[in-house]
């Protein structure tokens, strides 16, 4: 890429990024519509950091510190949640646009690098994970900060600079990259390492690889005399938690269904083809590459959430970027060049209504109503500015079996179909869910048990989230889970355990009581029982 084009491409970049982190400041507030759990587990993880809290050490989550520290950093300059959010994205943006734009300019010509540079700020500055819902949400932001990472380490990888190699910068940011996908989400790290190495050993840059070792390494050494040693082993005990986790071993599709299911198998199939019609057209250290980064791909997308394929994008940008030289044919008579396009184009298609939804998602901020929303965290003044639909947040309801003895549909009923009534200390626990409400629902237990003389204590909660010392004048408990994967984090340390009557995972409260009762129960004495819960001494 010229000088002229390579100014002008940062430029643009740099527009995009005051443009979308301009729009998401501009009303002042966060607002959001969707998943509200998700938004309390990294609320509760932030204000455990911000009050000096070490992540690993003090509470469990599988979720790399670096994933929070922004966000942390504005709250303690004293922002407020959902500007802190907000301002977190737009400052990764900036420390990241130079490795972008380095990415772009010495791998791309100008049109192809605005489209991969504009698809890694998306991924950055939105204000939603991604899927094709017309929602705003701070969930699974992590996901989204790692996957820009990756798509500019795994760039400068896989593709030949245009121009003059510079195999100490690309060295650097690789090493950069990999370490911050190793501080936010340890997975990234794992399934797309092996490809990183291989695309560079297939180049033939191993100065760019030692760099990227050397430099990965020394972030590492820098953190560990920061955090000291007993970091990693807290991080490693969280990780192989959550690995052997029986609530949270796969958020969505199965492994199977992420490659070959209808809504998958056109992604996968271009995939493969990509791999071919490069190895066909020559291009074969990009083509040897891209087989080897595959199942990380596939992978990361099953591991998280909502299950999007967002590496069709850099798929895409990859074939554009490496297509074959004109006139290259395969031995059936195709033109490399056009097949290997051709491919490029349906992954642009296949991905595009996900990243349009997250590009338009700081405008659904924006053109929020904001009588339509309250406040996450009733009452904090400082946090207010993180809202959400009042709908989802005043609005509570259930889930219930309507075929239990005495029902209307007993007598359809199927017992194989039905998990055995819970029962813990004597008490059967109704099978009930919560559907929507959760502040409501944290923010009424939460003053009921206040007003009954518990505040101050330190209560574990037997469902996914231990959030009510947010709500209400308690404290968290030492070691817990903002988010339960396994085992019981914080229980040595609770003064009190709380079975919901009504939990938000049903599953979750089981299996803790059923680890409470192999751990032994005569301890724990009923002290309080209402309409909601049923709370335990256990000192």
């Amino acid at each position: 890429m010229s000088t002229r084009h390579a100014t002008h491409l940062f430029l643009i970049l740099g527009g995009l990024l005051l443009l979308l982190g301009g729009v998401s400041l501009a009303k002042g507030n966060l607002f959001i519509t969707q998943y509200e759990g998700d938004t309390l587990h990294l609320m509760e993880i932030v204000l455990r950091m911000a009050q000096g809290e070490l992540i690993h050490h003090d509470f469990m989550t599988p979720i790399g510190a670096l994933a929070f520290w922004p966000i942390v950093w504005f709250l303690q300059a004293g922002f407020g949640m959902g500007s802190a959010f907000i301002w977190s994205q737009i400052l990764i943006a900036v420390a990241c646009l130079p490795a972008i734009w380095w990415a772009a300019r010495s791998r791309m010509q100008l049109g192809l690098g605005v489209v991969f540079g504009g698809a890694c700020l998306v991924l950055i500055l939105a204000l939603l994970h991604g899927g094709v819902d017309a929602s705003t949400s701070v969930s699974m932001h992590y996901n989204r900060w790692a996957w820009a990472a990756a798509f500019v380490a795994i760039t400068l990888a896989v593709l030949r600079p245009i121009g003059s190699k510079n195999s100490v910068a690309d060295g650097v940011i690789i090493g950069v990259m990999m370490a911050i996908l190793l501080m936010i989400k340890v997975t990234y790290f794992a399934a797309f390492a092996p490809g990183i190495i291989v695309a560079l050993l297939a180049r033939k840059d191993l100065k760019a690889l030692v760099v990227a070792l050397v430099t990965g390494s020394a972030i590492m050494a820098a953190l560990t005399l920061w955090l000291g040693v007993s970091f990693w082993a807290a991080y490693l005990l969280d990780l192989l938690t959550v690995a052997g986790s029986e609530v949270r071993s796969a958020p969505g599709a199965d492994f199977a269904d992420v490659i070959g299911a209808p809504a998958y198998v056109a992604g996968s199939m271009a995939g493969l083809s990509g791999v071919i019609f490069l190895r066909q057209g020559g291009r074969l250290s990009e083509g040897l590459a891209l087989l080897v980064l595959l199942p990380g791909f596939f992978y990361v997308t099953y591991q998280n959430f909502g299950n999007d394929p967002k590496w069709l994008m850099l798929l895409g940008v990859l074939l554009w970027a490496a297509m074959p030289e004109i006139g290259v044919r395969n031995g059936r008579g195709w033109d490399m060049r056009w097949a290997t396009q051709m491919v490029a184009i349906a992954s642009f298609v296949l991905i595009v209504p996900i990243y349009f939804n997250m590009t338009y998602s700081p405008v659904r901020n924006l053109t929020a109503t904001l009588e339509d929303f309250t406040p996450v965290l009733a009452g904090n003044e400082q946090h207010a500015d993180l809202k959400t639909a009042k709908l989802r947040a005043q609005r509570v309801d259930v889930s219930r079996p309507f075929d239990r003895e005495g029902q209307p549909f007993a007598a359809r009923a199927d017992a194989e179909h039905r998990e055995d009534v819970t029962e813990f200390m004597g008490a059967a626990l109704p099978e009930c869910s919560i559907e929507t409400g959760l502040p409501s629902f944290f923010q009424t237990i939460a003053g009921d048990l206040e007003e009954a003389g518990y505040g101050q204590a330190r209560i574990m909660t037997a469902d996914l989230f231990n959030s009510y010392w947010m709500f209400g004048d308690f404290k968290p408990t030492q070691g817990g889970a903002p988010w339960y994967y396994g085992d019981l984090p914080g229980y040595e340390t609770a003064e009190y355990l709380m079975v919901p009557l009504c939990a938000v995972l049903p599953a979750v409260r089981d299996e803790i009581l059923g680890n409470v009762t192999e751990a032994g129960t005569d301890g724990l004495r009923e002290v309080r029982r209402t309409e909601t819960y049923i709370l335990f001494d256990k000192r």
